[in-house]
């Protein structure tokens, strides 16, 4: 039994009800009514918060502090202010109270509020406050106690369901997990200028902190969990649920509705009426549920949760078993396995653990070691660990924790540094050292230790602070709500550089022709706020609208990422239109900006970007709209500008082979050269119009050209190797073709076209030609690359044939024995290996391209022959080229015209 029993005769009073009914007030009275006393409660913050209030009233040095992780206890204190699991059990006092009874039915902690119900007594007076729910259990447990049922002061009503955007000021949003607080947070700072934050993991400074900040009115919203609910006392008008599902630490759980009525019931204050109801994605309460919170009529508690105090320390194992005795009562219920039976199970399987707890004393000293609790809510086995190098240290011959070992690990938490969870993290970790300096005789220097573990906590509790309201409250948005409260109107002002100021505060900046709100700017202010923003606003876009509508073309700019600036801001961007010399334009403009000065300035900047397009590629624009040109040339125009200034030849040999030399001449004048390869405007080949091309083949593709160009050749380049990422189309709107690796400027490979020619000119292998240096030096790359390059113009190869190598005497007498008749020797087995690079030289010549179905490819060539005689020497003779692999230089050949050989022959024709 506890020391408390001996004091079962003195008179216990039950004050009953729900919250805002003055009970912690009743109890504090009472207490100072009488020469000593003490009081137990739930939450450390509840009671630093109570100590506080006491030591106004009676001073200093007659209050003391008493919770795991802090102790202020002057040298003859006649009032103890405690959590109830530190409550000094051997102190003999005149009033007892316990706070919020009703947690004896919490199956972590219920066991000790059960033990303080039955045992706790103060010599003149014990109290016990709580729930209404605890009725049943107080008769059966305490028939002779005294029930008082407090009524609320004031009256609480269900408010239905509000947005986020339309809580009213004052308002407490409660929600039951780290995360979601913390978004919920953010949200409010962005709609309302900031909120408050308050948790049961926060330290009593950094929660005294959050508080102040909101009683004092810098905020006018909380974001809490359900710690708001134990007897925290603020000024909270409305309590709005985000959340009705928590994690008690064991499982996922709906709160009961006793519970969200002890929240709701912060909602209130005194006489002033409350409300409550639910915000965001919570749906509403049902008519029940209302009905029981408005009225404080919930299901009776039926049982609590009871653990043996009587504990055997003779063996480890009679420790557990006394642990786990049955409880000597109906209505008593034996507590399921706790953390601190836990940690007592995990370092009790540790060998050198079990051997140290060996006597009474040790085993004492173990089972206390093991209630140390696990403020960081880690894994089990982690925090056994620590607990289990705490007892080794305190068993061992010195019995007490190393300095050094108890510095390191302090010193592992002194940093202010990082976000909002590391901070948590290692404010967490500080309590743990915090409640261990608090052991009398577990570190020497006791004193020095605690103040050392409460200087990093303070310092992280105020980091801490300092970042909550750096995350969660809009300074600026804050001041700016308060001024304007009660006002119809806002002043705004608009400055040279575009930033917009709202009563003198920072609202945002114009750029061009659209307004950016500044970020820490709520994004839903007041009605006052965002009128003055729009008229402001509103009046200097229209100004700017008017402005460049009229301005010169040269106050433009358009980027080759197609963007067009305007004073140094993007204003538009140009998009796909309709075909690729006729762009969109995408206008970078406020919504506000509409009707006529948006349609001034879409017709200002389309008039701007055709002028400078017409300008950039002014040859194929001219020949675009060029009207003289008839029949087949103005077909082969229009595939011309289609496709961006030029075509291969190969693709539109039919329509070549009809056009006549009129035709042609007309399109010359016009910039077109019709080369060996393709047909195409060397003008547009210079950096400035290609580049322009192939952005406008970007957008009209669906791509993003700023990207493209940044890997596209740079100007002056007719030769590089291209870049896997960018498609074959880009580089043939820049004027490139690619043939394997490499990319190449359409007028080089006319300069490869002559280098061909001539080298089949030069030689008496009739079509045949071998690549030379000059080719290879003129494209820039390898013979295998110069390789791909003539397979991708059409050319076909074959090995050049190669005289056999004379083998020496010397030669013929080593060759293997085992050779047998008739098999080969390869330049390897002959040793000739220099003779091994001529083995790959190849002959180029002009493949026969297949004629096309839709059009013969001899129906525009000469008539047919006169008679049968005629027609068949024609034939002898074609066959006799073909079968021929080295062709007659006097033979006049009919070629075909879709062969480059064609091509070539077409050129010495013109030349002539």
């Amino acid at each position: 039994m506890s020391s408390f029993s001996s004091h079962a005769s003195s008179p216990v009073t039950a004050v009953l009800g729900p919250t805002n009914t003055g009970k912690t007030h009743l109890a504090i009275e009472r207490m100072l009514g009488y020469e000593t006393g003490m009081i137990g409660f739930p939450l450390r913050l509840l009671a630093r918060e109570v100590y506080d209030r006491v030591v106004k009233l009676k001073g200093a040095g007659q209050v003391a502090l008493i919770t795991g992780e802090e102790k202020i206890l002057p040298p003859d204190p006649a009032y103890y202010i405690c959590t109830v699991e530190a409550m000094p059990i051997s102190k003999s006092v005149d009033f007892m109270a316990i706070d919020e009874i009703q947690l004896a039915a919490d199956a972590e902690r219920g066991h000790i509020f059960t033990d303080r119900l039955l045992h706790a007594r103060g010599n003149q007076e014990t109290m016990l406050l709580g729930a209404a729910t605890m009725v049943p259990m107080i008769k059966q447990l305490l028939p002779k106690a005294h029930i008082i049922s407090r009524p609320r002061l004031s009256t609480l009503s269900y408010a239905g369901s509000k947005k986020l955007s339309r809580l009213p000021r004052r308002t407490a949003i409660t929600s039951f997990s780290v995360d979601s607080v913390y978004a919920i947070a953010e949200i409010v700072r962005q709609q309302k200028g900031g909120a408050a934050v308050v948790m049961g993991a926060l330290s009593p400074r950094t929660r005294n902190a959050q508080v102040d900040m909101y009683q004092s009115g810098e905020v006018d919203f909380m974001v809490a969990t359900d710690a708001i609910g134990m007897g925290l006392n603020m000024d909270v008008d409305h309590v709005a649920f985000a959340q009705t599902r928590k994690f008690d630490g064991r499982n996922h759980r709906e709160l009961v509705a006793a519970e969200l009525a002890q929240v709701a019931g912060r909602a209130g204050r005194h006489i002033a009426d409350g409300t409550f109801g639910v915000t965001g994605e919570m749906p509403a309460f049902d008519e029940t549920l209302v009905e029981q919170i408005e009225n404080n009529t919930f299901e009776p508690i039926r049982r609590l949760m009871w653990r043996n105090p009587n504990l055997d320390f003779s063996s480890v194992e009679a420790l557990k078993i006394s642990l786990e005795a049955p409880p000597p009562t109906r209505g008593l219920i034996r507590v399921p396995i706790t953390i601190d039976m836990q940690s007592l199970n995990m370092m009790t399987s540790d060998p050198s653990i079990k051997d140290r707890a060996e006597d009474e004393n040790s085993i004492r000293l173990l089972w206390e070691v093991a209630q140390i609790p696990d403020f960081r809510k880690t894994i089990i086995g982690e925090h056994a660990s620590i607990l289990g190098d705490i007892f080794l240290f305190l068993s061992g011959d010195q019995a007490i924790l190393p300095a050094n070992w108890i510095e390191e690990r302090i010193a592992r938490c002194d940093r202010t540094d990082g976000d909002l969870d590391t901070l948590g993290s290692r404010l967490a970790h500080i309590r743990t050292w915090t409640y261990v300096t608090q052991k009398n005789g577990w570190v020497e220097n006791q004193r020095q230790w605690q103040a050392q573990a409460r200087q990093v906590e303070d310092k992280l509790s105020d980091a801490l602070h300092q970042g909550l309201m750096k995350q969660f409250v809009d300074t600026r948005s804050s001041i700016l709500l308060k001024r304007l409260q009660g006002r119809d109107e806002a002043e705004a002002e608009i400055d040279a550089v575009g930033d917009v100021h709202v009563e003198g505060e920072y609202a945002g900046r114009i750029e061009g022709l659209h307004f950016t709100k500044d970020n820490r700017m709520t994004n839903s202010p007041p009605r006052t706020v965002r009128a003055a923003i729009e008229t402001v606003v509103g009046q200097e876009l229209n100004n700017r609208a008017s402005e460049l509508a009229a301005c010169p073309d040269d106050e433009l700019k358009l980027t080759e990422q197609g963007e067009i600036f305007w004073h140094q801001s993007c204003i538009a961007k140009l998009v796909a239109g309709r075909d690729l010399l006729s762009p969109d334009i995408k206008l970078l403009a406020d919504e506000s900006l509409v009707g006529a000065p948006r349609n001034q300035i879409e017709a200002r900047l389309a008039a701007f970007v055709r002028h400078y397009l017409d300008k950039l590629l002014e040859p194929l624009i001219t020949m675009k709209n060029e009207e003289s040109l008839n029949g087949l040339a103005r077909g082969l125009a229009f595939q011309i500008v289609e496709h961006g200034g030029h075509i291969p030849r190969a693709n539109i040999a039919e329509t070549l082979s009809d056009m006549d030399q009129t035709a042609r001449a007309g399109l010359r004048k016009l910039g077109l050269r019709f080369g060996t390869y393709d047909i195409f405007m060397p003008a547009l080949l210079k950096p400035g119009p290609a580049r322009g091309l192939a952005m406008l083949w970007s957008y009209f593709n669906k791509r993003k050209p700023g990207e493209d160009l940044a890997l596209a050749p740079g100007p002056g380049l007719t030769s590089c190797m291209r870049e896997s990422d960018l498609p074959d189309g880009f580089y043939r709107s820049l004027g490139f073709r690619v043939y394997g690796k490499r990319a190449i400027r359409l007028d080089m490979l006319e300069r490869l076209a002559d280098l061909i020619r001539k080298a089949i000119e030069g030689n008496d292998k009739g079509n045949e030609f071998e690549i030379t240096a000059d080719m290879v030096s003129l494209m820039g790359c390898s013979r295998d690359e110069m390789a791909d390059i003539l397979r991708g113009l059409g050319y076909g190869s074959k090995p050049k044939p190669q005289e056999e190598p004379q083998l020496s005497k010397e030669d013929t007498n080593n060759q293997p024995a085992n050779n047998k008749e008739g098999e080969e020797f390869t330049l390897e087995d002959t040793g000739a290996e220099e003779h091994s690079a001529q083995t790959v030289a190849h002959l180029w010549y002009p493949k026969k391209r297949p004629t096309r179905k839709t059009k013969p490819v001899h129906k525009t060539q000469s008539k047919k022959p006169a008679d049968k005689k005629a027609a068949h020497q024609t034939a002898k003779r074609r066959h006799k080229s073909t079968s021929n692999k080295t062709s007659n230089k006097n033979y006049e050949k009919k070629i075909d015209p879709n062969s480059p050989f064609a091509v070539l022959q077409s050129l010495k024709d013109n030349n002539k």
